[in-house]
């Protein structure tokens, strides 16, 4: 599985840094942030409901947009 997530409230490389370590701390995820976007492309093997990449998203304290 890999989508594409759009996420909120990044200004910098380190907030980046920030939610793709905690997106990539979930199992069996690869996450890769790309700031100038505001999105992340997340990769796993098996498919990862969206709430489950808010919560991860949410704890770094930022939001995934619906």
């Amino acid at each position: 599985m890999i989508k594409t997530v759009r996420i909120t409230g990044m200004s910098c490389k380190h907030c980046a840094m920030r939610v793709e370590k905690a997106l990539n701390a979930l199992e069996g995820v690869a996450a890769t942030v790309n700031l100038e976007k505001g999105e992340a492309a997340v990769e796993s093997a098996a498919e990862v409901d969206d709430a489950v990449l808010a919560e991860a998203v949410s704890r770094a304290g930022y939001a995934l947009v619906p």
